[in-house]
């Protein structure tokens, strides 16, 4: 029985020492590390009754892998750490670029014969430009209650400009600026022959609803040609073009245009009085009492008699603190002492009606 267990120590030790030189052939030999030999002592053969019992499990090569562990660890926290260059970053932003929205701008041309460009979209607000028939402006946005808001600066309102046909925003680019015509040949050029290229109609702004009249002379009455044109149905003032006018004042002036209506109504009464039919007088303009008719203004035509009422309203009554009717009555018609009442009620009349 002994003689059979001490054969199998001897088997056990001898694979041990195969083991222990095929392990330093692999290792060079001022890597064998006495901690080998401390292994192996610590971890030899133990016998209990009779078996063979494992110790500590052998560890022949746990220096020289903890050795490369050690030396593989910093190489690959090397090469992950490895700050991204700014080069990959750059590619990137050429291939995608940052998408940034330009507002749409809009090319309108002024049909009034004067267009006053504000401050704040509000009759009453500071002019800081006026415009003239025919000019071209460019609009970056249309607000809801009517006014357009130039692309520089300033704010006119859309009554009184109308929009441009695509067609029509090229040929003025064209004259203004050939390079740019030119660049947009090129454009139209590189397009496939199966590309269409589609111009939309233009697209007018709805005419805002009348506001309500108030005795304050300077402001927005809302009102556009056809409205006034019903205010004049059954009247001797229809069908000469008075529209217009009584809008290019409201807007040149800033003499609300149900104002203009009933100061023109109840002077010229309805456009049949002497001084409108032979001198087209339809405000009593500089008819002083003593010599109304041969004193009295003579216009051209009934248009040009509303645009120098709105240029003597403005410069002698309006700019001097009359901006109401009541201070207005005092000094065009001291006489009348009803003349703010008769041209407030016309006003509400004519509201009504619409």
């Amino acid at each position: 029985m002994h003689t059979k267990l001490n054969r199998q120590v001897l088997v056990y030790v001898l694979c041990i020492a195969l083991f222990m030189t095929l392990g330093t052939r692999f290792l060079p030999s001022n890597k064998v590390s006495a901690d080998v030999t401390d292994n192996l002592s610590a971890s030899l053969l133990t016998i209990t009754d009779g078996n063979i019992i494992m110790g500590e499990t052998l560890q022949l090569f746990s220096p020289q892998l903890s050795e490369t562990t050690n030396l593989i660890q910093p190489a690959l926290q090397e090469e992950v750490s490895e700050p991204i260059t700014n080069s990959s970053l750059e590619i990137h932003s050429a291939i995608v670029p940052p998408s940034v929205q330009e507002p749409s701008i809009h090319t309108y041309e002024v049909t009034a014969f004067y267009l006053n460009v504000r401050e704040q979209p509000d009759a009453n607000s500071n002019i800081i430009e006026v415009l003239k028939q025919g000019d071209t402006i460019e609009v970056s946005q249309t607000l809801d209650n009517g006014w357009l808001a130039l692309k520089d600066k300033g704010f006119v309102h859309g009554r009184y400009a109308e929009k441009m046909e695509e067609s029509e925003a090229v040929t003025t680019v064209a004259a203004a600026a050939p390079e740019v015509l030119a660049k947009a040949n090129t454009i139209v050029a590189e397009l496939p022959l199966n590309d269409t290229l589609k111009i939309k109609p233009s697209q007018t702004p709805e005419p805002s609803d009348p506001e309500k009249p108030t005795s304050t002379v300077e402001s927005d009455s809302g009102l556009t040609e056809e409205h006034i044109a019903k205010l004049f149905e059954k009247t001797a003032l229809a069908d000469h073009g008075l529209e217009k006018a009584v809008l290019d004042i409201e807007q040149e002036y800033g003499i609300n245009a149900y104002f203009t209506i009933a100061v023109m109504k109840l002077e010229s009464g309805n456009g049949k009085s002497t001084l409108a039919k032979k001198k087209n007088n339809l405000f009593g303009l500089n008819a002083i009492d003593s010599d109304k008719y041969n004193r009295a203004f003579s216009f051209k035509t009934k248009g040009d008699s509303v645009h120098k009422f709105g240029q003597l309203l403005a410069k002698n009554y309006v700019d001097k603190g009359f901006t109401t009717i009541d201070k207005i009555a005092r000094k065009y018609c001291p006489a009348n002492p009803k003349w703010a009442s008769l041209v407030m009620n016309i006003m509400k009349k004519d509201y009504k009606k619409l």
